[in-house]
């Protein structure tokens, strides 16, 4: 028994905790093992408030030879890993006795250190060594593993646990249901969570949540719903982590309004909010670019005492800088006591959506410094941020800088960045640079991503080598709506309609359905080949086959349409036929027919709509001016041009380039010749001089340099 003395002196150690010393193990030293140790040295671990505290009860355990105790052992595990010292809590486990390794609790404890901290294959190890031991497991065994194993998707893994499960009788489980609902989810495969969960016996609301959550993560926004409704059919009330699930379900599926409206639903029947919920509800807030409804959230954030969690403060950031509010952005960023790289990156992003580059890049500058922080370097994502916002804003040049930077730095780009680099190469038609992309997309084994493959396909067709396009095409087998429209598109822009047309009656065929984008491509093919006939036909069957209700960018379509083919009367009635009003493009596209055409009195009409928009459209004054000129009524024509100088409108010149051995040259009319471009300029000159001195039977063509 433990004498008096004894206890006394574990009862001044329990709530005094002296420094450690040489003489804290002589303390224990008189001290004899007895069957209360134990429970005792349990009681005490559970007082420890740091791990110096818990190492001297630990060496107290030693001395006194409670360490013997499989009990005991399993909770110095657990309290090891809960500081992320696994390499303590392994020591731990492999220098207990013998004896230990009978009881499920002590390898519980190892396993569960291991799988909390990503050792997902040591965790699965374990259990095999922990099967050669004679040790089957419990209830709370099997959650651990099944959880290791869909962490790192291994299927065969998952189904061999799962017949461990039913053998040793845990199907009935309720901790081990929910693991195994949670598992297939994670595997995408919702028929078998939900055979699994049609089977348990007992369902608590986490089985409901579970199955709600794993339609959410594979996208499945109706089945969640479904799931969510039949809840309240059989009577069990959904709680806050329900509806988060519900809401994120709506989210990731890009169901933005509906996500707002179960979230006012919600409020209506006095769910109190979660953080989780509120950085759901801020990321759709800031994609809908609805700054009023974040702003009210942000109200929700404070109220609740939210306002201290990162990744909630994370999202107001996103959602200020999407916002507009870069400002408000800066100063939250600024204001928060603990950032992380989530934290850099949604800054970083504000700054490079919102066209403040300097600052962008300045922050990237300052997380490259922080060599303190080797978990704050800039990652994929907050380069291709900037990579991003520079691309978004027409700055080609300067995010293949930043690209370049970016592989300089060794960090490996995703597809997100290659995508963003192909659609930079697409707007400088820079073959050259997307076939060297293209290379990097198959050495790194990214051919298959389909974001990537539509990013190859609109490079390819964009710079006119449409072979290479159709092959990348061809060989894409998670083909998607934008995969066809790029196709579509990329034969339309280089006046291939037919080509154009046929993809589109291809991918009907091919089982997908044509969506409003779709019908914008293959109409402005039809307007840039002539294929007026065409281009009806496809108009009507948007509404009668599809049933797509035409926008003002299909009526854009329409109008280029007939009005490049000479029927500017049936264009001008399609404009007078709209359901909606006319923007100052539909009208600009008229008057450049009426300019093709020499139509001066439509034209007035046009630009005189165009004049009541206010546009701050450059082009159709001097449209209107050069017709003016071209049918000699000089002074209409100075003085639309005197009226847009009046307005202080610039035209913007149209730039030019070319690609020569890997570098990209601009030049625009009346602009000073780079260096290096003095010998086309001289070449021009004598092909000029050789044409106009060309002695044949028609008249002499006259080419202006």
């Amino acid at each position: 028994m433990l004498c008096a003395s004894s206890y006394q002196r574990f009862k001044s150690v329990s709530f005094c905790f002296p420094p450690l010393s040489i003489n804290f193990h002589s303390q224990f030293s008189s001290i004899t093992y007895d069957e209360d140790l134990p429970d005792f040295f349990d009681h005490l671990l559970r007082q420890c408030n740091g791990i110096q505290h818990s190492k001297q009860v630990h060496s107290a355990t030693v001395v006194t030879g409670a360490y013997c105790s499989a009990f005991v052992s399993a909770r110095l595990v657990s309290i090891y890993s809960r500081y992320g010292l696994v390499s303590d809590a392994r020591k731990v486990f492999g220098s207990a006795p013998f004896e230990c390794y009978s009881n499920f609790l002590l390898w519980n404890s190892i396993i569960r250190a291991n799988v909390y901290h990503g050792y997902c294959i040591e965790a699965l190890q374990l259990y095999g060594k922990m099967r050669n031991y004679g040790v089957l497991g419990d209830g709370f065994t099997f959650p651990l593993l099944l959880r290791a194993s869909s962490n790192l998707g291994a299927f065969n893994m998952c189904k061999n646990l799962h017949c461990h499960v039913v053998q040793f009788g845990f199907q009935n489980h309720l901790h081990v249901g929910n693991e195994l609902i949670g598992m297939y989810a994670k595997l995408e495969r919702m028929d078998d969570a939900r055979k699994v969960f049609d089977k348990m016996r007992i369902k608590s609301v986490v089985s409901w949540n579970t199955m709600v959550s794993g339609y959410a993560y594979n996208y499945d926004v109706n089945g969640a719903s479904r799931m969510f409704h039949q809840m309240e059919l059989e009577g069990v009330e959904p709680n806050p982590v329900t509806w988060t699930s519900l809401l994120s379900s709506h989210a990731r599926c890009g169901h933005l309004e509906e996500t707002m409206v179960l979230f006012c639903k919600m409020r209506m029947k006095g769910v109190g909010p979660t953080a989780e919920m509120l950085a759901v509800v801020l990321s759709v807030c800031a994609d809908l670019a609805t700054l009023n409804s974040g702003q009210m959230i942000h109200g929700y954030m404070v109220k609740g005492g939210f306002n201290d969690y990162l990744f909630a403060k994370n999202a107001l950031i996103t959602l200020y800088g999407k916002g507009g509010g870069v400002g408000d952005a800066e100063k939250l960023f600024h204001e928060m006591k603990v950032k992380n790289l989530v934290s850099w990156n949604a800054l970083i992003s504000s700054f490079a959506e919102s066209g403040v580059y300097d600052k962008a890049l300045e922050l990237l500058s300052q997380l490259e410094k922080m060599e303190a922080y080797p978990e704050m370097k800039p990652n994929v994502i907050t380069w291709s941020a900037i990579i991003c916002g520079f691309a978004s804003k027409g700055l080609g040049e300067e995010s293949l800088e930043v690209f370049r930077k970016m592989q300089l730095a060794n960090v490996k780009a995703n597809s997100v960045t290659i995508a963003s680099v192909l659609s930079i190469c697409a707007m400088l038609a820079a073959l050259n640079l997307g076939r060297e992309m293209h290379g990097h997309v198959i050495r790194a084994r990214m051919d298959d991503n389909v974001l990537v493959g539509n990013g190859l396909i609109n490079m390819y067709t964009k710079c006119g080598s449409f072979k290479p396009g159709f092959m990348v095409f061809e060989k894409l087998e998670n083909r998607d709506s934008i995969s066809w429209n790029s196709m579509i598109a990329g034969y339309g822009t280089h006046g291939l309609g037919k080509d154009a047309l046929a993809t589109f009656n291809h991918m009907i065929k091919s089982g997908y359905r044509p969506d409003g984008v779709t019908f914008i491509a293959a109409l402005s093919a039809c307007s840039h080949a002539g294929l007026v006939a065409e281009g009806h036909w496809l108009f009507s069957q948007m509404r009668q086959n599809f049933k797509i209700e035409p926008e003002i960018e299909h009526y854009a379509c329409m109008v280029d349409l007939l009005g490049r083919a000479g029927l500017v009367e049936e264009a001008s009635n399609i404009i007078k036929g709209m359901p909606m009003e006319p923007n100052a493009y539909i009208w600009s596209s008229l008057l450049n027919s009426c300019r093709m055409h020499k139509d001066t009195d439509l034209a007035e009409e046009a630009a005189a709509k165009i004049s009541n928009l206010n546009s701050k459209i450059t082009g159709s004054h001097m449209l209107l001016s050069n017709i003016f000129a071209a049918s000699c009524r000089w002074e209409d024509s100075a003085r639309v041009r005197i009226s847009a100088r009046a307005k202080g409108l610039k035209k913007v010149p149209g730039w030019s380039w070319i690609e020569v051995k890997k570098k990209v040259y601009m030049f625009k009319a009346g602009y000073t010749i780079s260096e290096g471009l003095e010998k086309v300029d001289e070449i021009l000159h004598d092909l000029a001089f050789q044409i106009e001195n060309y002695e044949i039977d028609d008249p002499i063509i006259e080419l202006n340099v």
